[in-house]
């Protein structure tokens, strides 16, 4: 457990084969497992006809052994990795509708700047925030906006990758 109480939070990857169901198949084990996602990403990979999910699962060394087992039992699962300890780069993205007015908005955008965010629709009664960065930064962020009115919030959950070339892989330079 962290300093204040909670469960560390693990980064894990897997590359899938991109058809229909594999996330409900993956969803599903970690369901009849009893293991809760914290954040869940998914999208195209390099590779053609793969996908790539990012999930963030709360729990000690025990729990993501079990978890990276379990996903490699599944036939639709090419590769798995916890990169949890590893020197990666981990973005989020969310939208963030704060209630505004003529009188706060000025500060809203203020507070957005700072945070090298940015605004993408306004209304007569509210602003769309765009908002990039690690976990911390937007949880900064949302936290900043709440006393102006925090209307709705979409995350896209976790994606993260390695920083520099992986053991194998090879640098391609044009020449």
């Amino acid at each position: 457990m962290n300093t204040n109480g909670t469960l560390p939070r693990r980064t894990i990857t897997a590359l899938v084969q991109d058809k229909p169901g594999v996330l409900a198949r993956v969803s599903g084990m970690f369901r009849r497992r009893g293991f809760n996602i914290a954040s869940l990403a998914v999208g195209q990979s390099e590779v053609p006809d793969m996908s790539r999910m990012t999930f963030v699962v709360e729990g000690d060394d025990r729990t993501v052994e079990q978890v990276t087992k379990h996903l490699h039992k599944l036939i639709d699962v090419v590769k798995v990795s916890d990169i949890s300890e590893q020197n990666i780069v981990e973005r989020e993205l969310a939208l963030i509708r704060v209630k505004t007015n003529p009188q706060t908005r000025s500060e809203v955008m203020q507070i957005v700047n700072i945070f090298r965010a940015g605004i993408v629709d306004v209304s007569g009664e509210s602003t769309i925030v765009e908002v990039t960065g690690n976990v911390s930064k937007v949880n900064s962020l949302h936290k900043l906006l709440e006393p102006f009115g925090v209307v709705e919030v979409m995350r896209t959950g976790t994606i993260a990758m390695n920083r520099g070339l992986q053991p194998g892989e090879k640098s391609e330079r044009k020449r």
